[in-house]
């Protein structure tokens, strides 16, 4: 099996040309670059079984050769890299004979060759570039083509860089991805020509991506574990730029937990992430939240509560009103989203966080403390961090009634995290009975979560009904609104005693269930 290390970078089509007739690369390459057409075909069953298990076959055409790959997707194979297994083929039709030690052998029956067939094709013109950096070789290849689909005529413009590390040190990498963002507009592109091709195949483009599991290898350390982590929380939350530019409210809310999920692990990890570059992108990420903020806050407040009143006396008719001023704020909502991720700010921050998790400062730092934490092995880490979040939040629920709001909240951001954290390390223990015990455990914690969120919900709800109220709009509208919304925290005051006991019973729950990561 061979290992890439590759960073691939999304450009426009314009942009495509200029990177090839950039001086310093030219120099850097010591002479004319090289120019291939490849044209690489998918291969897979109607119902798509290998790409559901995370296996791509393909075979790619080039100079009148034919190379068989096998590639295998999962996040156990860290930042820039995955796993690939590389044949000379004599034709364009797969040979199982070939796919031995791969992802792909426990699916290659003959049943499977019966079915496998063409599903998509990629056919772009290369130029490469080979680059010889401090000792590093590296290749850069600029594609510019097309993919399309058999059967079914539908095309998606490709227009990318990939960096790939020949042999050498990844840092390398990170300094010419750098050099390109100073002289061309690049982003970080998350998703393979592979993974475009089958969201093409099944009309997904611009549907929302949900958060992919994370496959932690138990004997890594904790500083690979957090690049693994850190890579699965950014890819998913970029991979839902499309739907929000299409206007889907879904898209902003996994492109939000995806955020929420990449902050919680800096929490987690905090201890080997000190120093300016992870602030800085922290400000990043607290920015493109904010921007996400009101179009789906808006429609959980449509969806939850404002809608299922239209029916009710005596509000129906004054919900009506209320439901369609929401509407209205919620599409300025909406258009802020999408004005935020077709910005420069947020290509920039893209490749920014990309680039830091990869091989930022804190991976390289020699601070005693810093490094002890990095090369401390994952199960251990994890353990230590589970433990000692666990008691903490215990001990704080143990005081729910006397804590006000806004601490409340923060006991929600806590239980938050340390569900992320269950997540996270799951494939650490093993998938023996102690992963039945961990599923019980994120189930526990995530009623607790959800108990939490409706107390929060309730104070966000009180809130904006005084905004209303104070609005100075005294016309017959508002004043409907005003009712309606009062009618709905009238509604949710009632609820925070159940709530209060429902956290507490939650809480005695998960007191009594055995730690998964002993």
């Amino acid at each position: 099996m061979n290992s890439e290390i590759e960073l691939k970078l999304r450009l426009t089509p314009g942009a495509a040309g200029k990177v090839a007739r950039l001086p310093w690369l030219r120099k850097l390459s010591g002479g004319p670059p090289k120019r291939h057409k490849l044209q690489t075909v998918y291969f897979d069953t109607r119902k798509l079984k290998l790409h559901q298990r995370g296996v791509a076959l393909r075979i790619r055409r080039a100079d009148n050769r034919y190379l068989q790959s096998i590639k295998a997707r999962g996040s156990a194979y860290g930042p820039f890299e995955r796993g690939e297994w590389e044949h000379e083929i004599p034709r364009d039709a797969p040979d199982l004979k070939l796919v031995k030690e791969t992802p792909l052998a426990p699916l290659a029956t003959r049943k499977l060759k019966r079915k496998l067939r063409p599903i998509f094709e990629t056919i772009v013109e290369r130029t490469t570039f080979p680059i010889h950096a401090d000792g590093t070789a590296l290749e850069l290849a600029v594609d510019r083509g097309h993919i399309a689909t058999r059967g079914i005529r539908r095309r998606e413009p490709i227009s990318e860089i990939e960096i790939e590390v020949k042999e050498g040190a990844p840092e390398e990498l990170v300094k010419i991805a750098r050099r390109l963002a100073r002289s061309v507009d690049v982003a970080y592109g998350p998703r393979s020509k592979g993974d475009r091709g089958f969201a093409l195949r099944s009309r997904k483009l611009d549907a929302p991506v949900r958060a992919a599991p994370i496959l932690l290898d138990a004997r890594s350390t904790a500083g690979e574990a957090f690049r693994v982590i850190g890579f699965s929380c950014l890819d998913h939350a970029l991979e839902n730029e499309r739907a929000i530019r299409q206007g889907d409210t879904e898209g902003v809310h996994q492109m939000r937990i995806g955020l929420r999920r990449l902050r919680a692990a800096m929490s987690i990890f905090r201890e080997m992430l000190s120093g300016h570059e992870t602030e800085a992108f922290r400000r990043e990420l607290k920015w493109l939240t904010e921007q996400l903020s009101p179009a789906r806050d808006l429609d959980v407040l449509i969806a939850g509560q404002v809608h299922p009143l239209r029916e009710a006396q005596p509000v129906g008719a004054d919900a009506g009103v209320l439901e369609r001023e929401l509407k209205a704020r919620r599409k300025v909502g909406m258009e802020k989203a999408r004005e935020a991720v077709d910005g420069d700010r947020y290509r920039a921050s893209g490749l920014q966080g990309a680039l830091w998790l990869a091989y930022g400062a804190w991976s390289r730092s020699g601070a005693s403390s810093i490094k002890a934490c990095r090369e401390m092995p994952v199960a251990e880490f994890a353990a230590e961090i589970l433990t000692k979040r666990s008691k903490k939040i215990l001990k704080k629920i143990g005081k729910i009634e006397r804590l006000d709001p806004r601490a409340r909240h923060k006991l929600r951001i806590a239980v938050k995290k340390l569900r992320y954290a269950c997540e996270f390390f799951g494939t650490v223990f093993g998938a023996d009975k102690r992963d039945a015990r961990r599923r019980r455990f994120c189930k526990t914690l995530k009623s607790l979560q959800e108990f939490l969120g409706t107390l929060n919900d309730i104070e966000v709800h009180k809130r904006f009904a005084h905004t209303i109220a104070r609005s100075g709009n005294d016309n017959a509208s508002r004043s409907r609104e005003a009712l309606a919304m009062g009618f709905i925290t009238g509604r949710e005051d009632k609820q925070v005693a159940s709530c209060l006991s429902d956290v507490q019973k939650a809480a005695a729950k998960l007191a009594r269930l055995p730690e998964f990561w002993r």
